[in-house]
């Protein structure tokens, strides 16, 4: 017997000790195994949870008995030990559970817990009918068919205190059983079937000179003379599909489809052992058809060359060093990124590459396949559970030497990754806004601190925190500061949309915007539109009273997806038929969509060009990959000629034939309660700016806008990041915010708005008087109601912390945990968010 650490995928604080005892020993692999990173359903409470094996610790006295693991789930660790200081360390700034970190690591669905089972007794149907006789529920009708109701209907009947006291003395009659029972994880590991010629058979058929793919008659020397037609065919259909393949085994579904007679034959053939029956996993590809990927250059720009000539040493010398790329759109980032991967697997080790959405994963993974090809596998939410299960699984083997992916992909088991490379490293999508809330970014650098590599992060636009950080010597800043082909920027034209330019235009296109998108259309070239808000209205309005259609469980307007006829809540996915009357006036009168989205751009677009081909790429559209990759395809194949899409286009796409950009409307982000408000819309309007003039033509962009002199807008429109940077600085050193604070917010939330708005108050009274116990330089702001009050039926209040010590935070963020019970009521739920992204 051992003795080990378990974090178990529950919402507690600290490890737990378990004694794994000799039974269960044999599962694991090799004469002295260790289960450091195996799986194991543990007791916890009254159910069975699963856990993760952290250490094996001495045997010692405890005043406690110390409860015994129920089963091993894996015949192998599931990651290398060399993660589990990344994972502590994570749990720990994050103050986030670290069963629950090692979970949402690992691919979904394989998490089990036990449950129960009710069975009917054998000979006890009827006393079950007398006792219901009066009148019987569903569920005894079911028992009574089936004798038994699965784990998860019996969880619902024993989770209703009545239900259970009942049935709990059914049990003590003998009438009923409970049975415990352990899920079977979601996903698993996919076995193919093969058949092989048999070895005595294969050195007949050599010593005969007999060859694949001869008739009946010249198998006569070598085969048994009582084998049936169907057996004989079955094996010329099996050497003729060894000759096509050049491999020695067939798989089953191959020789199935090529002869249907084959079916029962084999099974006869393995039995007079003329064939072999093997098995083999076989894993899942997400790939499909890749993207077209640029040529490989044949030379390097001077700025690819300079910037190659400090990271290729650092690669060499085996040690953490973070370097911040700031490279203009179009430099050639993408190409610094694949050579110091290239240098990365020359020296033996793993190179991981993230991205911020799905989207730029599928652009990245062309370029990447065409240089690496089988090495290369794919980890994001837009793969199914199998697929992601598989593309882990090669990654921990190591037959995966380069992992991409959006920010969960930041967890894939590499042995030893030299190389991490985060790009577009400024963008919001790095930060997880539910449940485990971590930065990836940020994430990435630790893990490259952990394992001794180098962290590449890369942006045209940086975060201004990442570029404070270079500025002040944590990061390496290296900058490339010339487009591929001495391409030039394009211009960008500043329109004005107030009423006082106007000039009485109506419609979502200016005379500007317009006129080009004639003219480029003209000149057989492509065009985007950008607008970062989905749906065809935000707004559905009440012609009688004003009064807008809001979702039924948050307080917030519905979105008119006029396409699906509904009206859709972006926050919890509620939705209803656009056909609605009023709910405040019970108006039947018409009700009025106000302001636009991607849907209305896109239905302008072609009444405008009604000869264009015209497609729209947002999160309604490209929900499927495959959608999605029809569509980059199609671009790239210059099948389309205007795109339209949300922040979707603007990042990472290489389309050599767009020249012309619009921004329909740029201040949507400037409205938003968030002090990076500007630094933001800087971003997305100079990252959409680089789509255009990266080929042989030069590029145009067209920015609309209600506030031509915002600063931001200004500095994009003439490519000034430096000066958005200090502008940037300045207004937030007082009052301080980051890069010169740190932030911890706490989100308290629940269904009763009276019990939410005091457990806020009690929250944030501890805060305050904890700040005096400890003599903390914390600054304390509010209690207040969130931006967005009510969200899936949630009420939400929030608390904002600041302070220049990080320490200080942490401190008292433990103190909260602590006393967690005592100020946040049971039925509410209390968030704690450190370095928070949406302030919303």
């Amino acid at each position: 017997m051992i003795r080990v650490e378990v974090a178990v995928a529950a919402p507690l604080d600290q490890p737990l000790v378990y004694d794994l005892h000799d039974e269960l020993m044999p599962a694991l692999p090799g004469t002295a195994p260790d289960p450091v990173g195996l799986r194991v359903l543990v007791p916890l409470g009254g159910r069975g949870v699963t856990g993760y094996v952290l250490a094996v610790v001495a045997i010692e006295e405890t005043a406690y008995t110390v409860r015994r693991v129920k089963k091993i789930l894996d015949r192998s660790p599931l990651f290398h030990s060399n993660m589990l200081p990344f994972f502590r360390w994570a749990a720990s700034y994050y103050h986030y559970p670290l069963g629950q970190v090692i979970k949402a690591a690992l691919p979904a669905g394989m998490a089990p817990q036990s449950g129960r089972e009710i069975l009917l007794a054998p000979g006890r149907e009827q006393e079950l009918r007398e006792v219901f006789a009066a009148a019987s529920p569903p569920w005894v009708s079911d028992l009574l068919g089936g004798r038994r109701l699965p784990a998860a209907a019996s969880g619902r009947l024993l989770g209703v205190k009545a239900t259970r006291l009942r049935i709990e003395g059914l049990v003590d009659q003998g009438v009923l059983e409970l049975q415990e029972t352990v899920e079977a994880d979601a996903v698993r590991e996919k076995i193919e079937t093969l058949f092989s010629l048999a070895p005595q058979l294969r050195t007949d058929l050599e010593r005969h000179g007999t060859e694949a793919g001869l008739d009946d008659a010249d198998w006569s020397q070598v085969l048994p003379g009582d084998l049936k037609r169907s057996e004989r065919q079955t094996l010329a259909a099996m050497t003729a599909l060894m000759d096509e393949s050049g491999a020695s085994e067939v798989p089953a579904r191959e020789l199935f489809t090529r002869y249907a007679g084959a079916r029962k034959a084999v099974l006869l053939l393995v039995e007079k052992g003329l064939v072999e029956r093997l098995s083999r996993r076989v894993y899942r590809t997400p790939f499909g058809e890749p993207l077209p990927p640029a040529p490989q250059p044949e030379h390097l720009t001077p700025g690819q060359e300079e910037v190659l000539a400090v990271i290729e040493p650092a690669l060499a010398a085996r040690t953490y060093r973070t370097f911040l790329l700031h490279g203009i759109t179009g430099c050639g980032k993408t190409e610094v990124y694949l050579r110091a991967a290239e240098r990365t697997l020359a020296l033996g080790r793993d190179v991981l590459v993230l991205v911020p959405e799905i989207a730029l994963a599928t652009q990245i993974e062309a370029q990447f396949l065409a240089r690496f090809g089988d090495t290369v596998v794919l980890l994001h939410s837009g793969l199914t559970g199998a697929e992601r299960f598989d593309q882990w699984h090669l990654a921990l083997s190591g037959r995966a030497k380069v992992v991409i992916g959006a920010r969960s992909a930041l967890f894939a088991p590499l042995a030893d990754p030299g190389l991490i490379v985060v790009d577009e490293e400024h963008d919001s999508g790095f930060k997880q806004d539910d449940a485990f809330r971590y930065n990836g970014r940020d994430l990435a650098v630790l893990r490259g601190r952990c394992h001794d590599a180098v962290v590449l992060l890369g942006s045209a636009t940086p975060s201004v925190t990442s570029y404070y950080h270079a500025s002040t010597g944590k990061y390496t800043l290296l900058q490339m500061t010339e487009r591929v082909g001495d391409r030039s920027l394009p211009a960008v034209t500043v329109v004005d949309l107030s009423r006082k330019s106007g000039g009485g235009e109506k419609g979502l296109f200016r005379r500007e915007l317009r006129q080009a998108l004639v003219d480029n259309l003209a000149a057989g070239q492509q065009s985007l539109l950008l607008l970062n808000r989905r749906g065809f209205a935000p707004v559905l309005l009440c012609q009688d009273c004003g009064s807008p259609v809001e979702c039924l469980h948050c307080h917030v307007a519905l979105t008119l997806h006029r396409a699906q006829g509904r009206l859709v809540c972006h926050y919890c996915g509620y939705s209803i038929d656009q056909r609605v009357i009023c709910g405040h006036c019970r108006s039947t009168g018409a009700m009025v969509p106000v302001g636009f989205g991607t849907e209305r751009v896109e239905e302008e677009a072609r009444l405008l060009l009604p000869a264009a081909r015209i497609a729209r790429l947002d999160s309604d559209t490209a929900a499927d990959r495959k959608v999605f990759l029809k569509l980059l395809r199609a671009m790239h194949d210059r099948e389309i000629d205007v795109l339209v899409g949300t922040q979707m286009i603007a990042k990472g796409h290489h389309f050599p034939h767009v020249t012309l950009v619009g921004v329909v409307w740029a201040d949507g982000g400037l409205n938003m309660p968030d002090f990076r408000a500007a630094e933001k819309t800087f971003q997305l309007i100079t990252q959409v700016t680089g789509r255009a003039g990266r080929g042989e033509a030069p590029g145009r962009v067209i920015i609309q806008t209600m506030r031509p002199d915002h600063y931001s807008i200004r500095l994009a429109q003439q490519h000034r990041y430096e000066e958005l940077y200090r502008q940037e600085l300045e207004l937030r050193r007082n009052p301080a915010f980051p890069p010169f604070v740190r932030l911890v917010a706490l989100h308290i939330q629940g269904e009763r708005e009276e019990e939410v708005r005091q457990g806020a108050q009690r929250l944030a009274g501890f805060c305050r008087e904890e700040k005096k116990r400890l003599q903390a330089g914390v600054e304390i702001l509010g209690p207040a109601p969130a931006p967005l009050e009510k969200l899936n039926r949630n009420y939400r209040w929030q608390i904002l912390l600041k302070a220049a010590d990080l320490d200080q935070l942490h401190q008292l963020c433990r103190q909260l945990q602590e006393h967690r019970s005592e100020l946040v009521p049971a039925s509410c739920r209390l968030i704690i968010d450190v370095d928070p992204e949406n302030m919303m």
